[in-house]
């Protein structure tokens, strides 16, 4: 079977619950009540692809606390393997909080300098993860994994990731930039130069690269990014592909339910773009797969939806063999 090896951090998710008082309106005794949950952008695409029935492993560091206890038995539940994770004696996973303003309108706030994530590439366990990675079909990280590690960290990542090609793994960036992860953008500018000559399939959007490189066109974004095959997703549904031997559009289809929360669209892409290029889907069949369940989860709260919710199984063209890069 197919493997998937997602790299990045979890985090505590503290949002406001229903019936909260959104901030200003509070009645003296703070901004309302709160739920707990857990979140993190390559988790969400490790268990929409654990849920598309692919072997999926989360590389990631956790502390030896409660709650991340709690993490690791709720990723085992949805099928996700958490064998990589390394657990760090005394440290904590980082915490982020949403809040709703005056107007509805959503507000993050991160606790995460000392997270246990952070300290992943930096770890004596580091060498042997590093080195299962050619173990994998694909490795899978976005922006924000690398925006969690230093210089010398991410150093020895693409390292780890240019030998795993060697013997036919196939990376997978992902653009998802934030900007409050990065001391500014001119580093993040040339992290994103190097994950791009790394990497064997990039999916981005316009979203992101504006922010990086404003006033560009979509032909000029494209052409920043040399591999050969590319998912550039506009502000519409819509997706401009690049791969080799052709180019093409990909429309998503018209919603028929309403649209409650656009958290985790970007990353159930990922997962359902993956999943069937790995079955052997086209790029094209694979960006209509993507829509269709980006599509569907924007249409529940929260970044995972519930389980009955998944779109029934497609079968895909038996997936080639894996082979080593000339």
């Amino acid at each position: 079977m197919a493997s998937v090896a997602c790299i990045g951090e979890c985090m505590v998710e503290l949002r406001q619950a229903q019936g909260g008082q959104p901030a200003g309106q509070s009645s003296g005794q703070g901004g309302g009540l709160y739920s707990r949950g857990f979140g993190g952008d390559t988790l969400n695409t490790a268990v929409y692809l654990a849920r598309l029935e692919v072997k999926v492993d989360y590389l990631t560091a956790l502390g030896d606390d409660g709650l991340s206890d709690e993490m690791i038995a709720a990723w085992n539940a949805e099928g996700v393997g958490t064998r990589r994770v390394v657990r760090l004696a005394g440290k904590l996973p980082g915490l982020y909080m949403i809040q709703l303003d005056a107007k509805g309108e959503r507000q993050f706030f991160h606790w995460r300098d000392s997270a246990a994530a952070r300290q992943l590439m930096n770890l004596p366990e580091t060498d042997e993860l590093l080195n299962s990675l050619m173990s994998y079909d694909i490795v899978y990280l976005s922006a924000i994994t690398l925006s969690i590690y230093d210089a010398g960290g991410r150093d020895r990542l693409f390292a780890a990731i240019k030998r795993a090609r060697l013997l036919g793994t196939r990376f997978v960036f992902d653009t998802n930039f934030r900007a409050r992860g990065w001391p500014d953008r001119d580093v993040a500018r040339e992290v994103f130069a190097a994950a791009f000559a790394a990497a064997d399939i990039v999916l981005t959007s316009t979203e992101d690269l504006l922010a990086l490189y404003p006033g560009e066109s979509n032909e000029q974004l494209m052409a920043r990014i040399p591999t050969p095959e590319l998912v550039f997703r506009l502000t519409e549904p819509v997706s401009l592909l690049r791969f080799p031997g052709g180019t093409s559009e990909v429309r998503a289809e018209p919603m028929t339910n309403p649209v409650v929360d656009t958290t985790a669209a970007g990353d159930s892409f990922a997962a359902a773009y993956i999943a069937a290029r790995l079955a052997g889907s086209d790029p094209v069949e694979a960006a209509q797969a993507g829509h269709r369940l980006a599509s569907l989860v924007i249409c529940y709260p929260g970044a995972i939806i519930p389980g009955y919710a998944m779109p029934p199984k497609k079968r895909h063209r038996p997936a080639a063999t894996r082979q080593a890069t000339k």
